[in-house]
């Protein structure tokens, strides 16, 4: 919802978003509200479903694609995107290393929303050293805005 929020009344228009694991999708529709062509994915089939059907209900139109981070070629190959978004992804460990190769063959700048899950602070620590790093507080969620160093190209 935070990062929904942060997406509230700011214009996307004519931008392509990707938002990696999408879950219910609400960042994603909050884009659509803003202009963008979104692109929801997750790894599971029930989320995307979901995200489809809330869409739909709302007169909204998002694509969905199933992506598991260790195998996202078929995500890569629609890239380049102008905006990443994740929320509350940072809950394992693993994921951190494969967020750092995803993001910079996506996009040049990536929104990501944490409540404070325990592998935030290392993927920030490997994010600041490729990335810009904006964070903003939105109650207990921290929303950091990383953009690709200057010269650093998408990978």
């Amino acid at each position: 919802m935070a990062l929904a929020r942060e997406l509230s009344g700011i214009s996307l228009e004519g931008l392509r978003v990707v938002e990696l694991g999408c879950g219910l999708g609400i960042p994603s529709l909050a884009a659509v509200r803003g202009g963008a062509t979104v692109l929801a994915t997750d790894s599971d089939a029930e989320a995307l479903d979901l995200v489809e059907r809330n869409a739909r209900e709302n007169g909204l139109e998002v694509e969905t694609l199933p992506v598991d981070w260790v195998d996202p070629d078929e995500l890569i190959e629609r890239a380049p995107f102008d905006l990443v978004l994740a929320a509350d992804v940072l809950y394992e460990r693993p994921g951190v290393a494969q967020l750092l190769e995803l993001l910079p063959q996506l996009a040049p700048e990536a929104w990501i929303a944490e409540p404070g899950r325990p592998a935030a602070e290392p993927f920030l620590e490997q994010a600041e050293k490729r990335w810009s790093l904006q964070t903003t507080t939105r109650g207990v969620v921290k929303i950091h805005r990383l953009r690709l160093a200057p010269g650093a190209d998408l990978a």
